[in-house]
């Protein structure tokens, strides 16, 4: 028998709340290899005041959230877990560390690699399943993808592309488990606010290795703050209307969207590679969103 995982009419506003979450990623690409490419500020430090950040912004926004409902002195329910908060911390570190040591193009060919890997080999094993149409979008994503970042890659570090493939894995469960969210805010809120175990671990091991600057703790700031905080949250509010494939899909679109941004913040010139690829995998991305998978 096969029928539609997802029976519900999926509203406007989450397309565009997606939109929203995958352009804070490509947002959170930019600041990060900003920031540790330039030698602004050190992979550990980086990965500190990212969290923190995030921290201190999402729990303000709770806070006042939970204020104007009238719920500060209700704490019923479970807001993220300790998993969540394992992956989150894992990928953000991954992260930082594997930049350091790999280029640009082969690193998002590594971390997406391992987040479709994840995200569709869970989803295949819980019974979902493409349909003809949405394997030929997804076909057309990835080979847009491996068209724009061919030219840059070359042979990365082991130790960086092992850092890059484990943040993928990492990310991959971060995502799986937001699939479940009721509350994107408090989940995401509370899986920052449980990483302050893993800083406060990582410090004492990485503290002589600081290197702080003022552009880069701005960069971090911003990254934890707004990119992964808020576009996090934002990401967990989207997931539960979608596939754990068509999830992993839509982040296939971060790159070129980090790349068009270069367009408009960095003054690139726009070429002939950049606009096929953003083609082949904007529109690979849409028609997979537009199709409904089925669940067999």
């Amino acid at each position: 028998m096969t029928f539609t995982s997802e029976p519900h009419v999926v509203p406007i506003k989450v397309y565009f709340l997606l939109a929203a979450a995958i352009i804070a990623f490509a947002a959170n690409s930019v600041l990060c290899r900003l920031a540790l490419a330039n030698n602004a500020i050190d992979p550990a430090g980086f990965t500190v005041v990212r969290i923190v950040s995030g921290i201190m912004v999402l729990m303000i926004i709770w806070f006042l959230r939970q204020r104007n409902r009238g719920m500060l002195e209700t704490n019923k329910g479970k807001k993220g877990s300790w998993l969540g908060a394992s992956a989150l911390f894992v990928y953000a570190l991954g992260f930082s560390y594997a930049y350091v040591y790999i280029d640009t193009g082969i690193g998002a060919l590594i971390l997406f690699g391992s987040v479709q890997v994840s995200m569709i080999a869970f989803g295949l094993c819980k019974g979902e399943r493409f349909t003809l149409t949405q394997w030929i979008g997804f076909s057309s994503a990835l080979a847009g993808l491996c068209y724009l970042l061919w030219p840059t890659l070359s042979s990365p570090s082991l130790f960086g592309a092992i850092a890059m493939l484990i943040a993928g894995l990492a990310w991959g469960i971060y995502s799986l488990l937001g699939k479940g969210s009721q509350d994107a805010l408090a989940d995401t809120a509370f899986n920052f606010f449980r990483c302050l175990v893993f800083v406060v671990i990582l410090i004492p091991f990485s503290y002589s290795y600081f290197e702080f600057t003022k552009t880069g703790v701005i960069l971090a700031v911003l990254s934890g703050a707004l990119a992964s905080g808020l576009g996090y949250a934002l990401w967990y509010s989207v997931l539960p209307y979608f596939t754990s494939m068509t999830a992993a899909v839509s982040q296939l679109s971060v790159p070129v969207i980090a790349a068009l941004g270069g367009l408009v913040f960095v003054g690139e010139a726009l070429d002939l590679r950049l606009l096929l690829a953003s083609t082949l995998v904007l529109g690979g991305v849409l028609v997979v969103l537009l199709f409904k998978p089925v669940l067999r």
